[in-house]
């Protein structure tokens, strides 16, 4: 089971419109190296995996919606699969979140740190599940 951490910055940034959470393209990403919750910017203190093998650098498009119903907002995403195809993927233990609209790429919600490094074999898969939402403010 991942940790997820909150970015601080990101609090700051959705209340001056750095992020449109419907519209802007936010995206996955996979590091080694860990990021830290006072990052900023993509990728910050962490190191982005190189493209190959199934991996492409930058990360995936989560394809975000945020909606709100009764006064709940929530960022619901789309599931991210990996596949290592030709070699293997990783390692990487992170999982960042960032805003690929932003000019700075500023960072989305937050990282996941799944406790120990993970290293993909040709044909194994990894499924970023974010569950019902990745956030909810009420």
């Amino acid at each position: 089971m991942a940790t997820q951490t909150k970015y601080l910055d990101f609090v700051e940034q959705l209340g001056l419109a750095q992020h449109n959470l419907n519209t802007d393209t936010l995206r996955a990403w996979l590091s080694n190296t860990a990021p830290t919750n006072t990052d900023t910017t993509f990728p910050g203190t962490a190191t982005d995996l190189g493209t190959g093998n199934g991996y492409t650098a930058g990360g995936e498009d989560i394809q975000n919606t945020w909606s709100e119903a009764a006064g709940t907002a929530s960022l619901v995403c789309v599931d991210v699969v990996w596949t290592a195809a030709g070699g293997t993927i990783g390692p990487f233990r992170y999982v960042g979140i960032y805003n690929d609209t932003n000019a700075t790429n500023r960072v989305g919600p937050g990282f996941f740190d799944y406790g120990s490094a993970i290293t993909l074999q040709i044909g194994e898969t990894f499924t970023l599940d974010f569950g019902a939402t990745l956030i909810t403010l009420a």
